[in-house]
């Protein structure tokens, strides 16, 4: 035989029980629809606390805040820029320990060397010269002023992309320029100059698109075209092919429309990347007819 359980508060009409949990009476009550909660389903709000659906319900509601290429911002922090000047400076620093034969070499890119070893399209934008300094100076402080912002704006993904294929591109362009029947076949070329055109070249659709004043880039770009031309020892052809890869890529990020710019990102990087072997391919085999 057993007696009443008097240390049980046994829910009536006049005791709010749980939305959620009909056995569990409750005297709180969610801010948002107003019906009793249990410690368990609490959620703490910006004012008192809500019920874990209206919790949800109000996530749902709030508007994800994008950039004009499709990033959502979530950490104001550029890590793949850093990581980039990170490997940038440790290259550097390889390159000096170990010197050209046992390190640089291998990496550095020529036209003559690309059809064999297609990874020299990306290694040598790592690269700089271990006699001027101000190379990768010039770059890295470029990459970092640039750089930071672009990442914010177009996301960690879209930038990386951007990095890499303007990188690829400014060696295409060596090669679709340089003649197989002189010198500048066999030129080596080293540097993160065409990967920094391409940042630059992805401002302009950037700024354009949010109505800043192109006129500062403008002459920025102006400023380092013209010094290609007239300062020696420095691919012209490199910077051209980053500067014009990147003006593409940022124009099919920022120009998609807002509810598909992840998937033309996508789909528009995969379509440059294999645009810019396509290229390389066919200038392979017409050198390789022209040299047999």
């Amino acid at each position: 035989m057993t007696g009443p359980d008097y240390g049980a508060v046994q829910p009536t009409d006049s005791v709010p029980v749980c939305k959620n949990h009909s056995d569990r009476p409750s005297y709180v009550r969610c801010q948002r629809c107003g019906q009793p909660i249990c410690p368990e389903c609490t959620r703490q709000a910006a004012v008192g606390v809500q019920c874990s659906q209206c919790t949800q319900e109000g996530a749902r509601q709030v508007r994800t805040v994008r950039t004009v290429a499709g990033a959502t911002i979530t950490d104001t922090r550029p890590l793949v820029t850093y990581w980039i000047i990170g490997l940038s400076v440790a290259t550097f620093l390889a390159q000096i320990t170990l010197g050209w034969d046992q390190f640089t070499q291998h990496f550095v890119f020529a036209p003559f060397l690309g059809l064999d070893e297609p990874w020299r399209f990306v290694t040598a934008a790592l690269l700089h010269s271990t006699t001027r300094y101000f190379h990768i100076l010039f770059n890295m402080w470029a990459l970092w002023v640039v750089g930071s912002q672009l990442e914010l704006i177009l996301g960690r993904a879209r930038f990386i992309t951007l990095y890499v294929l303007s990188a690829i591109g400014g060696h295409v362009a060596v090669v679709l320029l340089a003649s197989p029947v002189n010198e500048s076949w066999f030129i080596p070329t080293l540097g993160a100059s065409g990967a920094v055109f391409g940042l630059f070249g992805a401002l302009v659709p950037v700024m354009k698109r949010v109505g800043a004043d192109l006129r500062g880039i403008a002459v920025l770009i102006g400023i380092n075209v013209v010094l290609g031309f007239i300062v020696p020892n420095i691919s012209w052809q490199g910077h051209l092919g980053g500067l014009l890869t990147g003006v593409v890529l940022s124009v099919i990020y920022v120009r998609a429309p807002q509810e598909h710019k992840k998937k033309t990102a996508i789909i528009g990087s995969v379509t440059v990347a294999v645009l810019l072997i396509t290229l390389a391919v066919v200038r392979y085999a017409v050198v390789g007819q022209l040299t047999s």
